[in-house]
């Protein structure tokens, strides 16, 4: 850890203690937050989806797909 990152750390921490506890768990839960959207945990993706669209592969081409796509979300 660099120099800067404690003292921003640091600092994180003194502006922290002084909320009150529900306070805190907002900060804890909003940490989370950005933890679990922006895929800092270092997870690999999954392919979940993959061949989840298979039935209608032989029935558009990719480029059509992508246009149907656009239609489906609206």
């Amino acid at each position: 850890m660099t120099f800067e990152e404690v003292c921003i750390l640091e600092d994180v921490h003194k502006l922290f203690e002084m909320l009150p506890d529900d306070l805190k768990r907002e900060v804890v839960e909003y940490i989370e937050f950005l933890i679990e959207n922006r895929g800092i945990r270092g997870r690999k993706p999954t392919l979940s989806w993959k061949g989840a669209l298979k039935d209608i592969k032989e029935k558009y081409t990719s480029v059509e797909l992508q246009h149907k796509a656009l239609e489906w979300w609206g």
